[in-house]
């Protein structure tokens, strides 16, 4: 009776382990995108993940495509890879953040293996870009993912209502959230910051004070001890002068 006591509940855990196990590794087996911050109209850095080969194939190209609503990117050199921009001319020019005009953007990204990336092995690839200023945008980043045998091709998008676990090559995508003064173009310090700040100041002024105070204290006690030493002093020589 101990022994089923015992061991039911290891194996209900082992299969919840089990279970969490799963998932987590069907979300990891899509090549992905987390950025460092989805702030619309920020300056975001775009990691792309390639978890895996091509049905165990190592790969040896990955061209990312780029929204529309983002003409402009820099790609970060890895060491493993080449990369070159794709580019393509614009129907209307656009205006930069700076007021200059753009006539083409950059339409794809691809990176060529040095050495092919053995299934197995994971890498990642980062992009740097501006998001567009409208809140709740969705971005998708097609990716065709080339290897020494085959290739596949991460262009699935959700249809309305669909949970995106149903897809099998996912597109990466991410969507853009309302922007906060910290995250837009470096930010600035808050009213509360600004309390934290005054609050911490008077705080050190305070200790300062203090401070002040306790060496001021040691030095008039260091002064009393020295003039008791000197009175005792004189005592004791006046005493010796006389029992000689």
């Amino acid at each position: 009776m101990q022994i089923r006591r015992f061991t039911l509940p290891t194996l209900g855990a082992t299969a919840a382990l089990g279970i969490v196990a799963l998932s987590a590794g069907a979300a990891s087996a899509h090549v992905d995108v987390a950025p460092d911050t989805t702030a619309a109209g920020s300056y975001a850095v775009l990691t792309f993940s390639v978890p895996h080969g091509c049905e165990g194939s190592p790969t040896t190209k990955v061209a990312i495509q780029m929204p529309a609503d983002i003409p402009q990117v820099t790609p970060s050199v890895n060491p493993g890879w080449t990369v070159e921009k794709v580019s393509e001319s614009l129907a209307e020019p656009l205006e930069d953040a700076h007021g200059n005009a753009i006539t083409e953007r950059i339409s794809q990204v691809v990176y060529t293996a040095r050495t092919p990336l053995q299934d197995g092995f994971r890498d990642t690839l980062a992009l740097s870009v501006q998001l567009p200023e409208k809140v709740g945008e969705t971005l998708t980043f097609p990716v065709l993912q080339t290897c020494a045998q085959g290739e596949t091709a991460w262009n699935e998008t959700p249809a309305e209502g669909q949970d995106e676990e149903e897809l099998k090559n996912p597109a990466p995508a991410l969507t853009t959230t309302e922007a906060s003064a910290e995250s837009h173009h470096g930010g600035a310090a808050t009213a509360s910051d600004e309390d934290s700040e005054e609050d911490s100041d008077e705080h050190a002024d305070a200790k300062s004070e203090a401070d002040d105070g306790d060496g001021n204290g040691l030095a008039i006690g260091g002064l009393v001890a020295g003039l008791g030493g000197l009175a005792l002093g004189g005592l004791a020589l006046a005493r010796s002068g006389k029992s000689a």
